[in-house]
């Protein structure tokens, strides 16, 4: 035994005395959203009137980012409400209502509906305007038209405006029509595609970058980043961005899905599980059955509201990025009814950002042509939105 011990010392010995390193991978650092560093921007809010566009997904760290402020002694003079509303319990296209936020009594603007630009009376006693809202990648969504009018009218007015970026659970895919100005609307404002694979604070820098709001060039624009955020992450949501994109596989689904917004096909709205699935009467698309209903706070009135209809459960569904085989399939099963699947043709033009892909499905094209017809346009944006990206 007292041999095999030297043998082994000297065999060490022989092979040199410094410890061989091990290659242990680097642990990988947690994600944090730009509101968290607040080290970032605080400070530059000290003396400063402050005004904050903001809704429910506006948290660090589990505390609103109203209240978070309020505590490091920042002045918070108005929250600016978008869609669903500041805190994110009205249905799609319900009106906002100014009002006053009881917890806080800070004024409450609506900047969805027929006010969606403030006027110069609403800034006035702001200094700075905070965005820091949790968007999903699609450029119907329409978080980032009110990110829009809100960067317009701050550069109009002489306001900075401060961008806190947060993930885009998207941005893996950029895909779809780029959008036709003639086709510009709340629901597409930016000659973008519909999945842009871009995070907010990227694409206010490209809305500035490209001129596409009113006095760009004297905007005062800042943004916070993502720490330790890269493109191929994958970002499941803490708080859903909306009342009817409750889960990740929702978010998944909605770039597919929302089209159907635009035919008389329901897409769940009015269940409990909106955005992944879809269903008609009295054709059936699927063996799967539902009954839409009311839903305070997400669907009041949806699509066949207490009626049963049949169609796919998508909940398990692998389909991601833009995927319409979905929808030709089923324009192709009402084949009797085509007038009526497109009966919203203007609305399935805007949230296309243009009627080449309503065009193609009525001439029976493929997914593969349709797809084929927007790469190069596809090419280009990529191109465009290089200078303006923050993370790899």
């Amino acid at each position: 035994m007292r041999f095999l011990a030297i043998l082994i010392v000297s065999c060490l010995a022989l092979l040199g005395c410094k410890e061989t390193p091990v290659n242990v991978p680097e642990k990988a650092q947690p994600l944090q959203v730009g509101a968290v560093n607040y080290q970032a921007y605080v400070p530059e809010l000290k003396g400063k009137r402050v005004g904050l566009v903001v809704n429910q997904t506006s948290e660090i760290n589990g505390q609103h980012l109203v209240d978070f402020l309020l505590e490091k002694g920042v002045v918070v003079r108005k929250i600016f409400a978008p869609e669903h509303g500041f805190r994110g319990d009205h249905d799609a296209g319900a009106h906002v209502k100014s009002t006053v936020d009881a917890k806080t009594g800070i004024d409450v603007v609506s900047i969805y509906g027929s006010n969606k630009k403030p006027n110069p009376e609403a800034l006035a006693d702001l200094d700075v305007i905070i965005f820091d809202i949790q968007d999903v990648g699609v450029r119907f969504y329409t978080y980032i038209s009110s990110m829009h009018y809100m960067m317009e009218a701050a550069a109009e007015n002489g306001k900075a405006f401060i961008v806190l970026d947060r993930p885009n659970p998207n941005i893996a895919y950029v895909d779809g029509p780029i959008l036709d100005p003639k086709f510009r609307s709340f629901v597409g404002m930016h000659e973008i595609p519909v999945l842009h694979g871009m995070t907010v604070a990227e694409l206010a820098q490209m809305i500035k970058g490209e001129g596409w709001i009113n006095n760009a060039a004297e905007l005062q624009l800042s943004v916070v980043p993502v720490a330790n955020y890269k493109r191929t992450i994958t970002y499941d949501l803490p708080v859903k961005p909306s009342p009817n994109l409750p889960n990740a596989q929702s978010i998944q689904l909605y770039p597919s899905l929302c089209f159907f917004e635009a035919t008389p096909i329901t897409i769940g709205r009015g269940t409990d599980f909106p955005f992944q699935v879809v269903g008609y009467s009295p054709v059936k698309l699927g063996e799967f059955s539902f009954t839409p209903r009311a839903i305070k706070g997400a669907s009041m009135n949806p699509k066949f509201k207490d009626v049963e209809v049949f169609g796919q459960d998508l909940r398990d569904s692998n389909m991601h990025g833009l995927d319409l085989s979905l929808f030709i399939a089923a324009y192709q099963q009402l084949t009797d009814s085509q007038q009526l699947f497109f009966e919203r043709a203007e609305f399935m033009d805007k949230l296309a950002g243009t009627d080449k892909l309503r065009l193609a499905i009525e001439a029976g094209q493929t997914e593969q042509q349709i797809k084929q017809s927007w790469q190069t346009e596809l090419a280009a944006f990529k191109r465009k939105r290089q200078p303006y990206l923050l993370y790899q």
